[in-house]
């Protein structure tokens, strides 16, 4: 652990009351569970604040919630993210349960993971399985990646990836190998497409990766990279570019509207930030509901907790777990 540091969750200086407009729910389409915030890694970004130290991490009981409720509910995708979801010792199981019941997986993945003492045939396990992964890479340049994820992260990432195109990940169809893309400061990404190009010709000129999509996400003013900004005097001044940049456009594509989050604990929330910022989800003026409290419940149309934090998604393209939405 980092000496002065809270690996507990804080709430940072967003305002009480905000502007941002109402959204309900659609149909929902996607499960995205977060089994841990365990990390190898200490990224300077982090909005989970996960790292090494983090001892929090989904149970059995929880993780067979998980799988009971992919059975009842019409759910076809199941986002497994962390910390490193990898490092949850159920993960396995749990994606052969999805699998088994024609559930597509998602496995955001840090890339460094692969090579993780433990962690031995971890990419053969996720090309047998037809694991969808999202890989965190946020430059092809080395010492950017190393600045913000720490020394040698650079190094281990480009082996990891040219592991799973060996394993067919980029090249086959069912095998899908997208890249995320975040900013290594208080500023929006760059057009998804232009950047896209980019990363294509670096790293396969360099390296001869190839990769489906690039996907870029804005950094969110919570945890780690919102105490960055508290620190440097910036966080009011980035919150306030989220807001000047935000486009009625795209909230009918925000990942909210059509995906659940839970946490380790089986809690439910309206997305991932929300989890972070201990907003909970909220049906019939109940909230700190879990997801087997959820079984049978019709969801769509219910309204989604929002913050000043959810400009991170509506600023500029736009930004959701699959990259940019417009």
């Amino acid at each position: 652990m980092i000496l002065g540091e809270n690996p507990m969750p804080t709430r940072l200086p967003l305002p009480e009351i905000t502007h941002f407009p109402t959204i309900r729910r659609s149909h929902l389409e996607v499960l995205q569970a977060n089994l841990g915030y365990r990390c190898n890694q200490h990224c300077a970004h982090c909005h989970v604040n996960a790292g090494p130290a983090r001892e929090e991490m989904m149970e059995r009981s929880v993780i067979e919630e998980v799988i009971a409720y992919l059975k009842t509910s019409d759910v076809k995708k199941l986002d497994l993210t962390g910390g490193a979801p990898e490092l949850n010792p159920h993960f396995r199981d749990l994606v052969r349960a999805a699998w088994k019941m024609g559930v597509h997986v998602i496995d955001r993945c840090n890339l460094t993971v692969l090579e993780e003492p433990g962690q031995e045939g971890l990419a053969e396990f996720l090309a047998e399985y037809t694991v969808e992964v999202i890989a965190s890479l946020p430059c092809y340049l080395q010492e950017n990646v190393d600045a913000q994820r720490g020394r040698g992260v650079h190094q281990t990432s480009i082996r990891s990836l040219c592991r799973l195109n060996e394993l067919g990940y980029g090249r086959r169809e069912a095998l899908q190998l997208n890249l995320v893309y975040n900013p290594l400061g208080p500023f929006l990404p760059p057009p998804q497409m232009a950047l896209e190009e980019s990363y294509r010709k670096k790293l396969g000129g360099r390296y001869g990766i190839v990769f489906n999509h690039l996907y870029t996400l804005v950094n969110m003013p919570i945890h780690r990279f919102g105490n960055m900004l508290v620190s440097q005097g910036q966080f009011f001044r980035y919150m306030n570019l989220l807001r000047e940049a935000h486009q009625d456009a795209n909230l009918d594509s925000v990942m909210c509207r059509y995906l659940i989050s839970i946490d380790w604990q089986g809690y439910v929330y309206d997305c991932d930030f929300n989890q972070m910022l201990g907003l909970p989800m909220s049906i019939g003026g109940k909230s700190a509901i879990q997801l087997s409290e959820l079984t049978g419940i019709e969801i769509e149309g219910q309204s989604i907790a929002v913050w000043d934090h959810c400009y991170g998604c509506t600023a500029g393209q736009g930004s959701s777990c699959g990259g940019a939405l417009s």
